[in-house]
């Protein structure tokens, strides 16, 4: 069979800029070609769609629907739209994906309000949702209807289960719905050891958005709806989002070759270790500080400006807060041990000068 295309990239060449600069798994490439060929229904009625809503229930319990989209933005504004009435409003962190790394979606594209909850490690708690969580009867100010949390967080954080349990607790105490922005929602199970229904739908979480892409897929994720209640018009809201697939099949049999056994898991853990193994070498580095508990894939740390300026003339990442001199390490699913060293020598190497 003949082929004009031809590689464009050297795929040895890794970076630390982010865990979506990753290919896909070689088991999700695989599975994607195990379900071409032939014809299936489109729009999700198709045996691999139905297929994943059992894999998704051994995960996160018999009620749980999943309806997938294309991407990690689209999957939040759906679940979000979901949840709120017209003139409902969010609460989240400032740092939270939705509010500063969406381009306006949930409020532009979603029609809601997001109001935001300055954070010092990226975490809600009770305390700090209380801060926006007032005005339900003042016309005046967008109501209060929705909290967002992320896990693992914009930071690289962790919530405990019994931290999302308090902050469900209290959402719901004051007629307020919890969504979760799951697009690492992996790498916060592989630290915490535990399945993910125990900090989801155990402990109250209504929505969640689950993540394929930054854990190996080549596109894809899904709304997962864990209390059927909580949501109105999801089926209609997908469609009218623009994110709703018409081969659906071949994101679906990405989400199952990543859940039906431990694909998500191994990745997950992978990724984590390489950035535990980053961080405790820079640990290690005389003038570099890490600001954040390494819980998950993501590393920050301050450095010198003329240092990270150099580095990056090396390797791919990103400054977190350029003003400061933060930056964002992050590891993937493919990220081997002689990336991470190769980066420690290259950190070493322009701080000595």
């Amino acid at each position: 069979m003949r082929t004009d295309a031809r590689r464009h990239h050297d795929p040895q060449v890794r970076g630390f800029a982010s865990d979506n600069y990753a290919g896909a798994h070689p088991e999700v490439l695989a599975a994607i070609a195990l379900a071409n060929g032939g014809h299936q229904v489109a729009y999700g009625e198709d045996d691999y769609t139905g297929h994943l809503q059992r894999v998704m229930h051994s995960h996160f319990g018999p009620t749980a629907e999943a309806f997938p989209v294309f991407n990690g933005t689209g999957a939040n504004v759906v679940a979000l739209q979901a949840l709120t009435d017209r003139w409902g409003a969010v609460i989240c962190a400032e740092s939270a994906h939705i509010n500063v790394d969406e381009g306006g979606a949930p409020e532009r594209m979603g029609g809601l309000k997001l109001l935001t909850v300055p954070t010092p490690d990226g975490k809600l708690t009770p305390e700090l949702i209380d801060r926006q969580a007032y005005g339900w009867d003042d016309e005046h100010r967008a109501m209060p209807q929705v909290v967002s949390i992320t896990q693992n967080t914009e930071l690289g954080t962790v919530y405990t289960p019994d931290e999302i349990r308090a902050i469900c607790d209290h959402a719901h105490e004051r007629g307020m719905k919890v969504h979760l922005d799951g697009a690492r929602i992996a790498n916060a199970a592989a630290f915490l050891d535990v399945p993910m229904r125990t900090f989801t739908n155990t402990v109250g979480v209504d929505v969640l958005s689950f993540g394929g892409t930054k854990n190996g897929a080549l596109f894809g994720e899904a709304v997962v709806v864990l209390n059927p209640d909580a949501v109105r018009a999801m089926k209609h809201l997908r469609k009218l989002s623009m994110q709703l697939a018409s081969k659906m099949r071949f994101v679906s049999v990405q989400l199952e070759a990543l859940l039906a056994k431990d694909l998500w898991l191994r990745n997950a853990r992978h990724a984590n270790a390489m950035a535990q193994r980053l961080a405790e070498g820079v640990r290690a580095i005389d003038g570099v500080e890490i600001l954040y508990p390494v819980q998950a894939n993501a590393v920050f740390a301050r450095l010198p400006h003329a240092v990270t300026e150099r580095l990056q003339d090396r390797f791919r990442f990103y400054f977190w807060d350029e003003a400061a001199g933060d930056v964002r390490w992050m590891c993937a699913f493919d990220t081997r041990e002689d990336d991470v060293d190769a980066f420690l020598q290259a950190i070493k190497e322009e701080m000595a000068r």
